[in-house]
């Protein structure tokens, strides 16, 4: 029944696609996945956390990982992945004798799988089981020594842990075998980073103490073509000196030391050095320990040099040591090479210390080597050099002509010159040119390089002065004279106060008086300084006439007068100091006592400072000169002086009164009529007395002379700085009148007081 109803059962039919053309969008199997991917159809959610809170907890988790470990094994024991997992699960609980335990039960499994044994000695080594990495690290090669993984891991286990000897025997080891190139590389690599020499010290050593000298000495060789010299050591070479000076071969000694010399750096041979010092002061000449000196400050220069090419004092200083020592050829090459070090810029201050490289280079062939040739050649090959449209350098074009000059070629040194003033005129080269020419005696010359020099610098004063000197002592002072006026009438000069005076010391020393007073006389028409003024006056004064003196104080008057305009005090008190020095010299009474009233009074003043920004600085005091012609001309200065001359009067007067009051004891009443004649007397003499104050105190009635004083100091107040200046000396002289008014009194009234007294006895 059952198969009837299966055979009858009706299987679905296929339905039938009526279009069978390809749709407008075709859905590929990219898109599918793409899709499948967005909408997360096969990400399944992650499995719960748990919490593990009690050590019961604990334990049924670990029993419940380990079974399921222990499953996957027994199902396929040749799976090694499975033992590894196992054993890092258990690492990572810090059940080491677990792990371990896994992993040598894998070992049992297949020892021979590389990944299990890197991870048995990693799991060790993370660990720091330095002991239990190396025991599997042996087993590891001993059963598989073809797997280099294994001798490099263990190689390399070994030099981090700082075990030299060990690593080298894990080499030496794997040697054995006869590896591949690169096995061989890395033990190399590994000798070249460590630089073990001593081992073969201790080789030669051995040989040496055993009697096998040969043998020694071929070890040491071989040692130094081991490392070569790429990879040199001083300790190698000390050690092979020593050992050949043991034998008493010292010039295979004397060859070591500078075979290592020469190949080792500067910093890394101190102990070379002293070492090599010691063997020729013990066993070499003068000559050789003076060579161990020179090449010990050789190679310290060479490597100043090697770090900065263009240190020139470092070169300076070699050469300085190669002269003195070396060859001829060798301070050549030492000097080729540092002139080839030029400046990396074109500005004369990079170039100032290269340029005497050169210098240096001449002074050398010419001097030292006696090559005039080579010489010139270097000094031509300085000139080509120097870029002489931005700068030159004078100095180098006059060594070069006195060079050529010492070699009787005057036509070469001319023409060197010339080029120089034509390529690159300068003052130096002008001045060098021209005193050149005035040694040769060649006048005509002279005179062409100063119109020359002229022409490019007119301004420079000193160069027309030394023209009229070359003029003056060629003995044609019209010549001069007219180069001195040429010389004034240039429209701009650098120094035309000197130039002034040499013209006018030229026409003094030509005794033509009335040209000087003319110069003079020019002069001050373009400046009135107080200098010229004095130098003028002296002038007069030393020309022997019978008019010098009216002359000289003639002078001073006009520069008196001239400079009354003047802002600078202190100029025209230089003025009258000189001309009260004439005057106390050569003068009169009279004229001094006019000259010292024009002198000026010192006082002190007051004036408000101003910062940068506006602000008030406070005050700062000065000093200032109030001279008598000056106040004379502003009456308001001597209103004021006579309005403080009447109020120190007034202070006088009531100072006097309080002195002058007594209490006039009573005496017996027989005695009425003397009192009353004593009082009538007092008050005759208090009216005396009140009438000269009021004489005293009237303005008009302050008529005394001044005394001639010396300039005094006086405190102005700022507001009436100007007024009470000048009224200093009217209330001096009041004040002296007034005092001698007091004291006139006073002594009529003590004569009074005495006439009373012999009275009444």
């Amino acid at each position: 029944m059952a198969s009837t109803a299966a055979g009858k059962q009706r299987i679905p039919k296929v339905a039938k696609v009526k279009n069978k053309a390809p749709a407008e969008v075709q859905i590929t199997a990219e898109q599918l996945l793409r899709e499948a991917k967005e909408r997360e159809l096969e990400l399944l959610p992650p499995p719960p956390k748990q919490k593990i809170t009690d050590e019961e907890e604990l334990n049924d988790y670990k029993l419940k990982k380990r079974k399921g470990f222990e499953d996957n094994i027994r199902k396929n024991r040749t799976v090694i992945s499975n033992w590894i997992k196992y054993a890092q699960w258990e690492e990572s609980l810090k059940e080491i004798q677990r792990s371990r335990s896994i992993y040598e039960r894998a070992l049992d499994v297949d020892h021979r799988n590389i990944a299990l044994w890197l991870k048995y000695a990693e799991m060790e080594m993370k660990n720091r089981q330095v002991n239990h990495a190396r025991n599997i690290w042996d087993r590891a090669i001993t059963i598989l020594p073809r797997v280099n993984q294994f001798w490099y891991k263990y190689s390399y286990m070994e030099e981090m842990l700082g075990n030299v000897a060990g690593c080298r025997q894990v080499f030496e080891r794997w040697m054995e075998w006869e590896p591949e190139e690169q096995a061989w590389h890395s033990y190399i690599n590994f000798e070249l980073r460590y630089k073990e020499v001593k081992n073969w010290i201790k080789y030669a050593h051995f040989e040496e103490k055993h009697g096998y000298i040969a043998h020694s000495r071929k070890v040491f060789e071989r040692a130094v073509e081991f490392f070569g010299e790429e990879n040199i050591n001083e300790n190698l070479y000390v050690a092979f000196a020593r050992f050949e000076e043991k034998q008493k071969e010292f010039e295979r000694v004397r060859v070591i030391y500078k075979y290592a010399l020469d190949r080792i750096p500067k910093q890394q041979a101190q102990e070379l050095f002293k070492n090599y010092t010691v063997f020729e002061k013990k066993f070499g000449d003068r000559r050789g320990i003076e060579d161990v000196i020179v090449n010990k400050r050789r190679f310290q220069y060479e490597e100043e040099v090697k770090a900065n090419p263009h240190n020139y004092d470092a070169w300076f200083d070699y050469l300085r040591l190669v002269e003195s020592d070396a060859d001829a050829d060798t301070a050549r090459e030492v000097y080729e090479r540092a002139i080839a070090n030029i400046p990396p810029i074109q500005e004369k201050r990079h170039w100032r210390r290269y340029i005497y490289l050169w210098i240096n280079y001449a002074l050398y062939e010419e001097l030292e080597v006696k090559d005039p040739e080579r010489t010139r050649q270097v000094y031509q090959a300085c000139l080509e050099l120097i870029p002489h449209k931005k700068f030159t350098f004078a100095k180098i074009w006059l060594l070069y002509a006195q060079f050529e000059i010492r070699q009787k070629n005057l036509v070469f040194a001319r023409r060197g010159l010339g080029s120089a003033i034509g390529k690159c005129p300068k003052n130096k080269l002008f001045k060098g040119y021209i005193e050149l020419e005035l040694q040769l005696r060649e006048f005509d010359r002279c005179r062409k390089l100063y119109e020359k020099y002229l022409e490019f610098s007119p301004e420079n004063c000193t160069t027309w002065i030394k023209f009229a000197e070359l003029e003056t002592i060629l003995g044609d002072t019209e010549r001069a004279r007219a180069i001195f006026e040429l010389a004034i009438g240039q429209p701009r000069l650098d120094m035309p106060e000197v130039l002034w005076k040499s013209y006018i010391d030229f026409e003094i020393e030509q005794e033509e008086y009335e040209n000087t007073r003319e110069l003079y006389r020019r002069l001050l028409q373009r400046t009135q300084h107080v200098k010229v003024w004095i130098s003028y006056a002296q002038f007069e004064l030393s020309v022997e006439s019978s008019e010098r003196l009216g002359r000289c104080r003639q002078i001073y008057e006009e520069a008196n007068k001239g400079m009354r305009s003047c802002e600078e005090k202190e100029e025209r008190l230089m003025l009258l100091e000189s001309w009260r020095d004439f005057e106390a010299e050569f003068g009169t009474e009279t004229t001094r006592e006019r000259v010292h009233k024009l002198l000026p009074e010192k006082v002190k003043k007051r004036r408000k400072l101003t910062a940068e920004d506006g602000s008030d600085a406070g005050w700062e005091e000065y000093y200032d000169y109030i001279f008598p012609e000056d106040a004379a001309n502003q009456p308001n200065l001597k209103l004021l002086a006579m309005a403080k001359m009447w109020k120190k009067q007034q202070q006088h007067d009531e100072i006097d009164e309080d002195e002058e009051e007594e209490v006039v004891p009573h005496r017996q009443e027989g005695e009425e009529r003397e009192s009353r004649e004593e009082e009538e007397e007092e008050g005759h003499g208090h009216e005396r007395e009140e009438e000269e104050e009021r004489r005293a105190a009237q303005p008009g009635n302050s008529c005394e002379p001044q005394q001639e004083q010396d300039p005094k100091e006086v405190v102005y107040n700022d507001r009436d700085d100007d007024d009470e200046s000048s009224s200093s000396s009217s209330s001096s002289s009041s004040s002296s009148s007034s005092s001698e008014s007091d004291s006139d009194s006073d002594g009529d009234t003590g004569n009074n007081a005495k006439a009373k007294r012999d009275h009444k006895e």
